[in-house]
């Protein structure tokens, strides 16, 4: 065994000094200059492989080198800052559906109500919706195995598949039978197929203003942000609220496309800047916008982050629109996905955002600075903000009219959106072709 930890030593030293990719000497160098010498360094390694040992050998329950190894990866990065992460082989694929905006399953949004996976939605167009999988339906098993002991997690891995495979859901579905409520079983062979993540949802509201909320920015926004543009317009809007509460952000160049719509003549939308002074990169708005004039307001608060922030920034700054909510939350790090051998990924920070007036998004627990202040704050209780992030969630039941997840009579009013509304509707009546601006 310590002629294996030994081999293992002399392999992670060979990758270290010989194979590491042209980066790798750069960190070298810059640990050198930190006060780590390369001698120290082979210390601190042949340590990590010791214990490595020491743990295969002697702890009181066998683990395997594949845990230990992702344990230390994971704990290296995490020294690192908090987006910083590395991703075994299943999150890294996890990752790449985000980013990607589908995956291959058969669209059902489930949730944990007592002891049951309930249905909270079937997605419309996917062959949940189309079998006519029902909202508080109870999934019961997957292919004939009982879901009772199973994780949310681990159901929803066992949904995905590739397109063309099938699955069998048994699902409970309540009935009355005189005064008692019966659950009957119900199976359902369902085949997989790629589901489109919405991100975008919009509506016409009164007096022409249309209403944009961006769940987040995957790969397929942009184009889902022009469409949605589109209609409203056919629909008649001649203003518009562009809703980014609670958008975590994702891609950087869905950001940049959508800011673009609204910042014509090549405008400066973010700029990146690395570790090196010369590491600076800029992204600018096309030369043409197709909603250079639109009136517009954006609604932000504290769980808009990253490429959220990027665009409230850039139409900010640019006085392009006017932001109204709560600051937002102050994510602006780079990160690179970097793909590793065994199908693993680096997310590493390699830079940070700044909005085109040089304004730093980083937020700054210290100082309590960063994020993006509203040029209008309108200040809502965590209990509403949960409440209303529960009313958007929208509920789609075959040959029915979609409708919110919260019952009417429980829900509350959205002051932020009534607020922007009312300026709007003011901005209409008293400057009709004119922009919002702060």
């Amino acid at each position: 065994m310590r002629k294996t930890a030994l081999a293992v030593l002399s392999a992670l030293l060979i990758c270290f000094f010989i194979s590491a990719p042209a980066k790798s000497q750069v960190a070298v160098s810059s640990s050198s200059k930190a006060g780590l010498s390369n001698d120290e360094t082979y210390k601190k390694i042949k340590t990590l492989v010791d214990v490595l040992h020491y743990i295969r050998e002697d702890y009181v329950d066998p683990v395997s080198t594949k845990q230990l190894m992702d344990g230390a990866l994971s704990g290296m990065v995490d020294t690192l800052d908090p987006f910083s992460q590395y991703l075994g082989v299943e999150a890294a694929g996890e990752m790449d559906t985000e980013t990607k905006g589908h995956f291959d399953g058969v669209g059902l949004q489930l949730n944990v109500d007592g002891d049951w996976l309930t249905v909270i939605t079937p997605i419309p167009g996917t062959p949940a919706y189309s079998a006519g999988i029902l909202p508080g339906d109870r999934l019961s098993a997957v292919n004939g195995e009982n879901t009772k002991d199973d994780t949310l997690d681990g159901i929803q891995k066992d949904l995905r598949g590739k397109p063309g495979s099938h699955v069998t859901l048994t699902v409970l579905r309540k009935t009355q039978e005189g005064n008692s409520d019966i659950w009957k079983p119900i199976n359902f062979t369902l085949e997989r197929k790629a589901i489109k993540i919405e991100s975008v949802h919009s509506q016409m509201l009164s007096d022409h203003i249309g209403y944009l909320r961006i769940v987040e920015f995957n790969a397929n926004t942009a184009k889902d942000v022009l469409v949605a543009l589109d209609n409203l317009k056919k629909e008649g809007m001649t203003s518009l609220i562009l809703d980014l509460r609670n958008n975590p952000g994702g891609l950087l160049s869905a950001a940049v496309q959508i800011a673009s719509y609204f910042l014509p003549g090549k405008k400066l939308i973010v700029y990146t800047q690395g570790r090196k002074p010369d590491d600076r990169e800029e992204f600018r708005s096309f030369e043409t916008a197709p909603f250079a004039v639109l009136p517009m307001i954006v609604l932000v608060n504290g769980g808009s982050a990253s490429a959220a922030e990027i665009v409230s920034g850039a139409l900010q700054d640019n006085h392009r629109a006017l932001l109204i909510g709560m600051r937002t939350y102050g994510k602006a790090s780079v990160q690179s996905i970097i793909p590793l051998d065994d199908g693993s990924s680096l997310r590493l920070t390699i830079a940070r955002y700044y909005t085109p007036s040089g304004r730093s998004i980083q937020r700054n627990e210290k100082t309590h600075t960063g994020g993006i202040l509203p040029d209008i704050v309108v200040k809502v209780p965590p209990t509403i903000e949960a409440k209303l992030y529960d009313q958007w969630d929208m509920i789609y039941a075959k040959n029915q009219k979609p409708h919110s997840l919260i019952k009417r009579k429980y829900r509350v009013p959205d002051t932020t959106l009534n607020r922007a509304e009312e300026i709007l509707k003011a901005q209409n009546v008293l400057e009709p072709q004119g922009n919002v601006s702060p």
